[in-house]
């Protein structure tokens, strides 16, 4: 669909359990020339039951809500509708929310400190691509996601690992984990490779930024 061919008023249904939040938004579409605000409320059943009963353009709306959250929303619409424009605005704009979203079949996923042209922005962008997801923060969610899971370590490393960070070399290493010193070695090598260390320290030094030696605190606590 091109944007000549929107209808001449895109009806919008805001979602949001703010009173304040609520009105701003409805008072940001006011605003804007060519949409109509056919509904605001604050819980996941009343919004479900407008948009079965006047099937709005786009439904707008927070996670966080009274019965649910809008994933809720978005969820049950999608089953039905995969026309529905469906944007998420929310004060919780981690990348957890921002892949939450997407994979419920959100079209778009906005932070309630962007401005509320962001937001028109993003019910425009909804409907007339429910299904292509617009979300600014979304490239860096990505490369972050990517970086953890490259840095991920299987059981077994993570237990050479705690080991390392106790002092212990390879030999003494596989004794204590059942393993041939050349199995130890090879996973030493592979914590370095994930890590982008070139040594033990480097190593250590790494996997206490990202969190993967907190257990290694506890265990020489």
């Amino acid at each position: 669909m091109s944007n000549a061919e929107l209808p001449s008023a895109l009806r919008v249904l805001i979602v949001d359990d703010h009173d304040l939040i609520r009105e701003g938004l409805v008072g940001a579409f006011a605003r804007e020339e060519g949409t109509d605000v056919i509904g605001a409320v604050g819980t996941v059943a009343d919004a479900v039951a407008i948009y079965h009963d006047q099937h709005p353009d786009v439904v707008v709306t927070d996670l966080q809500l009274q019965d649910g959250t809008g994933l809720d929303i978005i969820r049950t619409i999608r089953q039905t509708d995969e026309k529905a424009g469906l944007v998420v605005v929310t004060m919780h704009s981690g990348d957890d929310q921002i892949f939450a979203a997407m994979e419920a079949g959100a079209s778009a996923f906005v932070g309630k400190d962007a401005p509320s042209t962001e937001v028109v922005r993003a019910a425009r962008h909804a409907a007339v691509s429910p299904r292509s997801f617009l979300c600014t923060g979304l490239a860096g969610a990505m490369m972050r996601r990517m970086n953890a899971e490259s840095t991920r370590l299987s059981s077994r490393e993570h237990d050479v690992l705690l080991l390392l960070a106790d002092g212990a070399n390879a030999a003494a290493i596989g004794q204590q984990l059942y393993m041939s010193e050349s199995t130890v070695k090879s996973h030493i090598a592979r914590i370095y490779q994930k890590l982008g260390a070139n040594n033990r320290a480097q190593a250590l030094v790494t996997a206490m930024r990202i969190g993967l030696l907190s257990s290694v605190q506890r265990r020489e606590s």
